[in-house]
């Protein structure tokens, strides 16, 4: 989910009659030129600009050239300072500063979206995943709906029964938790974002899940779950265990009965086995995370990439420093640092229900 940041403080654009203009709303014509490479562009930055962020018309046409895009954007961002007495076209004079010098770029919809109908301008979201069809298939809807925006989902499937689980409603047993995680992995790989980039998703399960050996093992399958993260949600009790050579119960989140114990070394080495030869799972430990966290609630999951714990239905909008333009003579200048982390202060988590 990173962010790459390019630097376009010398780009001149041309404004031909029937260009967009630097307006709030992305109007304009379909007939604004294509970005041009320049040398503050680099030989890369245009088309990648090109693929996934500069808007385009009703026929898939590109409408805007960067510096069109960083006025919109700028626009956008700013237009909340007037709910706050602020000074928008100052705000934005300084955002767009920032953006086409390289110094800061925020997440990618937001370059996507701001100042468009759509106006989603958050990276990642957490959904939760409740132990029923409705709420299974709701969490991926509201998955797709992100996913078309260009945002990206973390989940925890801990809620969900274990494979082989009794369901009354029908007569059969339950299909666990991995099992959905294809469900939802074959729908990210259908639904690109925004048209513009494949979908990036986050699946956690708590240690104690009955399944976690299923979940740690998932990936030895190449391709198996490849728009998927995953990470195991471990807590003291397990890392307690695991130094005294205990056994570690596997519990059942319908009926919180024990459903099996196993040695929580074993489970550790498996776990550090498998990230060791695939890459995953990572671990979040969740204990730690929920004692740090002051807000009500349970934090059960991250953001795709992992840096960001999330309450269920919020997000976060992320942005990017490229430090390398605060360096002079091997030596950071922290003042020139101080102004664009100033102009993205505040802007970490937002709930979107």
């Amino acid at each position: 989910m990173g962010e790459k940041v390019v630097r376009v403080e010398n780009h001149e654009t041309k404004k031909r009659r029937g260009n967009v203009g630097d307006g709030d709303d992305g109007g304009g014509t379909p007939s604004a030129p294509r970005p041009q490479e320049s040398p503050s562009l680099g030989s890369h930055a245009p088309e990648l600009l090109r693929k996934r962020y500069l808007r385009r018309d009703e026929l898939g046409r590109v409408a805007e050239n960067p510096d069109h895009m960083f006025n919109r954007v700028a626009r956008h961002v700013a237009s909340a300072e007037a709910r706050f007495g602020g000074d928008r076209e100052a705000t934005a004079s300084k955002f767009k500063e920032a953006m086409s010098q390289g110094l800061f770029l925020p997440n990618s919809p937001t370059l996507m979206n701001a100042g468009l109908s759509l106006g989603q301008l958050s990276a990642c979201f957490v959904l939760p995943v409740e132990d029923s069809m409705d709420g299974i298939f709701g969490a991926l809807k509201d998955m797709a709906k992100i996913h078309q925006s260009g945002g990206g989902t973390g989940f925890s499937f801990s809620r969900l029964r274990p494979k082989g689980d009794p369901v009354r409603a029908t007569g059969g047993v339950a299909s666990g938790p991995v099992s959905f995680m294809e469900v939802f992995d074959a729908a990210t790989e259908v639904i690109k974002q925004g048209g513009r980039r494949r979908g990036a998703n986050m699946a956690v399960l708590r240690a104690d899940h009955p399944d976690i050996r299923e979940f740690v093992r998932a990936k030895e399958k190449p391709g198996r779950l490849q728009n998927f993260n995953l990470s195991v949600g471990i807590g003291d009790d397990l890392m307690r265990k695991a130094r005294l050579r205990e056994e570690f119960d596997l519990v059942n989140p319908r009926s919180g009965e024990v459903r099996k114990t196993v040695e929580a070394r074993d489970l550790l080495m498996e776990i550090a086995a498998n990230a060791w030869s695939r890459g995953d799972p990572g671990v979040l430990f969740l204990d730690r995370i929920n004692e740090g966290h002051p807000l009500p609630g349970i934090i059960e999951a991250t953001n795709p990439c992992g840096e960001q714990p999330l309450l269920p239905f919020e997000s976060c909008n992320l942005g990017s420093l490229n430090l390398s333009r605060f360096v002079e003579r091997g030596e950071v200048e922290w003042d020139r640092w101080r102004r664009p982390c100033a102009l993205r202060s505040g802007s970490w988590t937002t709930s979107f229900r």
